[in-house]
């Protein structure tokens, strides 16, 4: 029998850590939902201390969550862990994930403590958490640089105060593979309670190397969960990928001595919800999950697939829900049939009147183009993330011109708390002209980061998805919208990026946190 190896997903609070990949409430109660479908063992919901926009979040996916453990982030002090309970305690099954620097850098540097003091800290923190939650997750941070004598030390004490699970980060993705495994292996073999644990990684991908280090704590170092984002979302170059985890040893069952209990079928799907709801747009020859994973350009791979699909294909592009774009409705159909595909998506929306605005977007789209797939709906559905109560600016009118030899202009009328605004943007392109009559009304004083346009489906009638990323005194916002007129959508997704910068919710990342 093969052991089980734990997938844990923390792209709601890692991926979060993204400059720009905040999401809503209602966004990762939508994503927590999908990686319930696909059978992830743990979500790390947030970090519930850092805001009440967070906490909040937490409480609703532990709340509606059945099938899989709800984990919080909380550092090593009570109020933290209080925090953390108290936005956990309504799940069927729940984790208090608790984690303290333990490098020598990090101790110096950032928290200003002596070893004995984090010592104590951490011993005291997993205390508390044992007391409350039968489920004590501990990390020591950046503990790939830590001294492995300390770190025994501190193992040893948080697994002898009850820390059921012990999870080693690779904080600034310093490691390589060989290293990283003999060093989770000798710090099992070292800590003489260790067999009380389970054995965890979370590693980042600075050096690209998130996906193997992971998987040689597995092979070398007996490591027994790995912690993992959709599409490897994350802060700087990112986390460990979950699909390219779970399809490695899937496809290589032969050399793992692990399975997991993950639903492949809906990896695809994860990885589309993701991307459309952080904006964060996914590279084609990603592995697994890119749009060329299954893509085969050479005649002589082409020629061999059509033979046999074993002669360039490793994996099937159904075994992880690629799927020819299946024609689900049409202008005809009615409100039942809409809502009915949105469930079998893996879409829920939070009320009846959430599911009637949709509907009415999915009739105007209809009137737009003969042909709605299921891609269409996800990128429809995205429009209800920021709901009407929390638009500050509302489009009511656009119109542009351009052409050759012309100077692009535009028209624009915005709504300002019911009071319509409106200006005339001049620029060099159509798009251009648009952002600057919006900032005309707006006087938003952001700086525009990133401006990206991806096709939801094949095709001149497919919607076109454009992501915009603004920054404003520190804060970076992505904003999505979707429309069968780029420079429409190009407005949507600016106006949804200004609203998110009048959200003044404070975000915490809790590794800049002393």
């Amino acid at each position: 029998m093969k052991d089980h190896l734990i997938i844990f997903d923390t792209t709601m609070r890692d991926g979060e850590q993204s400059p720009g990949a905040s999401m809503t409430r209602e966004e990762k109660l939508r994503i927590a939902r999908q990686l319930e479908r696909m059978r992830v063992d743990v979500i790390e919901a947030g970090f519930p201390a850092a805001s009440n926009g967070d906490f909040e979040a937490v409480r609703a996916i532990a709340n509606v969550i059945r099938d899989t453990t709800v984990a919080g982030l909380c550092r090593a002090n009570d109020k933290d862990i209080a925090r953390g309970i108290e936005a956990l305690k309504g799940a069927n099954a729940w984790r208090i994930h608790t984690f303290i620097a333990t490098s020598t850098l990090h101790m110096e540097k950032k928290l200003r403590m002596s070893p004995e003091q984090v010592l104590e800290q951490a011993r005291l923190a997993i205390r508390y958490a044992r007391n409350h939650c039968p489920d004590v997750e501990f990390s020591p941070e950046d503990g790939s640089r830590s001294d492995p004598d300390f770190l025994c030390r501190v193992l040893e004490a948080v697994i002898a105060e009850g820390a059921r699970t012990i999870n080693v980060p690779d904080t600034v993705g310093y490691a390589v593979p060989q290293q990283f495994g003999e060093f989770i292996r000798d710090l099992r073999t070292r800590i003489p309670n260790s067999d009380k644990a389970v054995w965890s990684v979370h590693c980042h991908n600075d050096l690209g190397m998130a996906v193997a280090n992971s998987l040689a704590a597995v092979m070398i170092g007996g490591a027994r969960q790995v912690e993992c984002t959709i599409n490897g979302l994350g802060e700087r170059a990112g986390n460990t990928a979950l699909e390219e985890i779970v399809m490695a040893v899937r496809t290589r069952s032969d050399f793992f001595p692990v399975q997991t209990r993950i639903d492949t079928t809906q990896i695809v799907p994860a990885s589309r919800m993701v991307s459309q709801i952080t904006g964060f747009v996914v590279q084609p020859n990603k592995a697994v999950v890119g749009a060329n994973a299954f893509a085969h350009a050479s005649g002589i791979h082409q020629d061999g697939v059509l033979k046999n699909r074993n002669t360039y294909e490793i994996m099937t592009a159904e075994d992880v829900g690629w799927t020819t774009n299946k024609i689900v409705l049409g202008k005809l159909s009615g409100r039942n049939a809409f809502k009915q595909r949105l469930k079998e998506l893996g879409i829920e929306l939070e009320s009846e009147d959430s599911y009637n605005k949709a509907f009415q977007r999915f009739k105007d789209l209809a009137d737009k183009k003969s042909e709605i797939f299921d891609e269409d709906l996800h990128a429809l559905v995205s429009d209800e993330a920021v709901t009407p109560e929390d638009e500050h600016w509302k489009l009511v009118h656009m119109s542009q011109s351009s052409g050759m030899g012309e100077r692009p202009q535009a028209q624009i009328v915005l709504s300002e708390g019911g009071t319509e605004r409106q200006a005339e943007g001049h620029g060099d392109g159509p798009v251009d002209a648009v952002f600057k009559g919006i900032e005309l009304i707006a006087a938003s004083g952001a700086e525009l980061l990133l401006y990206s346009v991806n096709a939801v489906t094949q095709g001149t009638e497919s919607q076109g998805e454009v992501t915009v990323r603004l920054a404003r005194a520190g804060r970076i916002v992505n904003g999505v919208g979707a429309d069968t007129d780029i420079v429409v959508a190009s407005a949507k997704a600016y106006l949804s990026a200004l609203n998110k910068l009048q959200d003044k919710t404070e975000r915490i990342n809790p590794q800049l946190t002393a």
